[in-house]
């Protein structure tokens, strides 16, 4: 086995230890502090005091993110270019995509839940699925992105933002009461934003953040 793949190939697998002093962790329950030392693959490190998870260390965790994020972003482009919603009424038919019913209701006097639309349900999507890619591709050959510190902090403050599954729970709701005037047919661009919201979920769940902030650190240095 060549050296440089060798090195790679522990990078996808192992989580590196970064140098400096002893490193501490918060319990998100009870506030206990613990020594954060890197655990095996596969485990994860758990309060003394309560019980709560801490961290883990996800199998092949930078491989999974990074393929989730791709694949949902990918999807996102169905989303955009297929019609999310087709709607049959008094034998006149629409189609409707997602972006074109946040510029509608723009400019039909409702900007803010246009912008909000927007911003919930396509930026902070795209801001945490092409953040998790410019971040963890890069590690799994053990290097730093330029910038990819600051990548990752916008990145995790995104993701409170990513409504995707709140807005598709939306739309099933409206759909009951649309029913009833139209007929309402979902549409290629809807089963692929149900996709991204599953291989969303998936990439944020693919890393743990200690893990994360600790290959960054490593691969900085």
């Amino acid at each position: 086995m060549k050296p440089g793949f060798s090195r790679t190939w522990r990078s996808l697998l192992s989580w590196p230890r970064p140098a400096g002093g002893r490193r501490f962790s918060a319990c998100h329950f009870c506030d206990t502090l613990h020594e954060a030392n890197p655990v095996a693959e596969g485990t994860a490190a758990n309060c003394t005091r309560c019980g709560a998870v801490l961290y883990q260390n996800r199998p092949a965790s930078l491989a999974r993110a990074s393929a989730f994020s791709l694949a949902a972003l990918l999807l996102m482009v169905l989303v955009h270019v297929f019609p999310f919603l087709t709607m049959d009424a008094a034998s006149l038919r629409r189609n409707l995509t997602l972006i074109g019913a946040a510029s509608a209701l723009i400019h039909e006097d409702a900007p803010l839940l246009g912008a909000s639309i927007l911003l919930f349900t396509v930026v902070a999507p795209l801001m945490l699925a092409g953040g998790m890619i410019y971040v963890c591709m890069p590690l799994m050959a053990g290097r730093a992105a330029p910038g990819a510190f600051i990548v990752a902090k916008w990145m995790y403050r995104s993701e409170p933002w990513n409504m995707v599954e709140v807005f598709l729970l939306g739309v099933l709701v409206s759909l009951l009461k649309l029913a009833k005037v139209a007929d309402v047919h979902f549409g290629v661009g809807f089963w692929a934003f149900g996709g991204v919201m599953i291989f969303m979920a998936a990439a944020v769940a693919g890393i743990d953040r200690e893990e994360l902030w600790d290959r960054l650190e490593v691969a900085r240095s």
